[in-house]
């Protein structure tokens, strides 16, 4: 019975080593360390992994966001333990070195000493996200990398610049944050996906010209954009496109014949005519998200639209003149809805999707008042094409606690008759802390 145990146990160890080390390269470094502990067998069984993730960070979950916070205390212990995992690796080839540090308490040279390693271990991906102001240089000209993710953040000097020279031939992903120069991405002809800070000044317009990217990213900075600049995109063969933070600057967009979907989540917009500019650029998207939309300007006919989600609070008018302006528009799904000022017009009026594209729609966060009765009356009642509508309340409410609401929304007449309707609870995750674990255990191998 016990050679029996004994071989059972030891499977995990008959494992060739390269299985060993992909098993390890999927955790955090400092839990792969601690398997040295296990047996002779194992102590150096970590050395070959070609994943490195270090992080020196605390998360905290709060109104189902993530928010870092600052740590301090065992930086020295936490130096000492990166600088004898590079010097023990032996793996030639990294495929991912990840380094978070939320820490003043860590030198920058150390950081940069550690990066630079990376970049020598011939590294792929590289994700920083560290209180520095600069990365070495070998960063921004080696060879073998095909993500890159730079987060720099140092209250003391506000931003950090790109190096004048950029080359990196394999780069597919660049992830930038809080650099003041953005305009110096060059050198990297193969980048498909971008994402990037950007802030224009009256004097320069912010313009990117890269023939090969798919995916790109923007969020635009209110500190320094202005009515007088433009962003210019020369990307002929994108296909998604994601715009945030604040619209004070025009958009001008050459050749988006590509263009599949469109993400527009701008908090503020200083002028409607901005707004009106930019959808009228976006009439041959098939996908569109929109959030915060300010005004009840006319809308461009968009003849591709196949779906449409608008995130935040909807007013009644908003609502129909989008689904007025989306002829072929098949899923439609809506956040919040006030649909009190609703005025039902002729059956003719009614929008042209809901007689023949319309096939399902997603009501996010119901709360079961007036306005959300009225508003799924008015769309059982209209969608002649319906096959599935799918309500989601908050956790418990409604449909377990107030089974009237689900009731009434059944009996409501159904211009599809083969509509279903499906209620949905809205969970949201219980709040957590996460934090750097500097447990002794990491210290088994030295």
């Amino acid at each position: 019975m016990s050679s029996i145990s004994e071989n059972v146990n030891d499977r995990l160890s008959m494992l060739p080593e390269d299985i060993h080390s992909r098993i390890l390269s999927l955790m955090p470094t400092k839990f792969a360390v601690r398997t040295s502990v296990l047996s002779k067998r194992w102590r150096y069984t970590w050395t070959s992994v070609t994943n490195l993730d270090f992080d020196y960070t605390r998360y905290v979950r709060s109104n189902e966001k993530i928010i870092k916070k600052f740590v301090d205390g065992n930086e020295e212990k936490f130096k000492t333990f990166v600088d004898r995992v590079l010097k023990f690796c032996k793996t030639s080839h990294v495929k991912l070195f990840r380094l978070h540090i939320s820490s003043y308490g860590v030198r920058r040279s150390s950081i940069s000493n550690w990066i630079d390693k990376a970049v020598r271990l011939n590294v792929r991906e590289l994700d920083i996200c560290v209180i520095q102001h600069e990365v070495p240089l070998s960063v921004f000209t080696c060879k073998t990398l095909t993500n890159l993710r730079l987060e720099l953040s140092a209250c003391d000097f506000g931003g950090w610049e790109f190096p004048s020279t950029i080359y990196l031939p394999c780069l597919k992903t660049l992830d930038i944050v809080g650099c003041n120069n953005p305009l110096a991405i060059h050198g990297c002809p193969v980048l498909e996906s971008l994402s990037l800070e950007v802030s224009c000044n009256a004097e320069e317009d912010f313009v990117l010209n890269i023939p090969t990217l798919k995916r790109l990213k923007v969020l635009c900075r209110s500190d320094s954009i202005n009515d007088n600049s433009k962003v210019v995109l020369r990307v002929p063969k994108l296909e998604y496109l994601f715009l945030d933070g604040v619209l004070s600057s025009l958009f001008e967009m050459e050749d988006m014949s590509c263009l599949v979907g469109a993400s527009i989540a701008f908090w503020h917009s200083r002028f409607d005519f901005l707004w009106t500019d930019l959808l009228n650029q976006l009439r041959g998207v098939q996908n569109l998200s929109i959030e915060n939309f300010p005004f009840t300007s006319p809308l461009p006919i968009f003849p591709n639209m196949k779906q449409l989600e608008l995130n935040s609070t909807w007013q009644s008018r908003q609502i129909t003149q989008f689904l007025e302006s989306c002829p072929e528009l098949k899923t439609f799904c809506v956040d919040f809805v006030d649909w009190r000022d609703f005025k039902p017009e002729e059956p003719k009026l009614i929008p042209a999707c809901m007689l023949t594209n319309l096939t399902n729609i997603k009501f996010s966060k119901c709360d079961g008042d007036a306005s959300d009765i009225e508003f799924l009356e008015y769309m059982l009642g209209n969608a002649h094409v319906l096959k599935t509508v799918t309500v989601f309340a908050h956790e418990n409410l409604l449909i377990e606690e107030d089974p009237w609401f689900c009731t009434q929304v059944l009996k409501f007449p159904r211009a599809s008759p083969h509509c279903e309707i499906h209620f949905r609870t809205r969970k949201l995750p219980p709040p957590q802390e996460l934090e750097y674990d500097d447990s002794d255990e990491t210290e088994a191998f030295y």
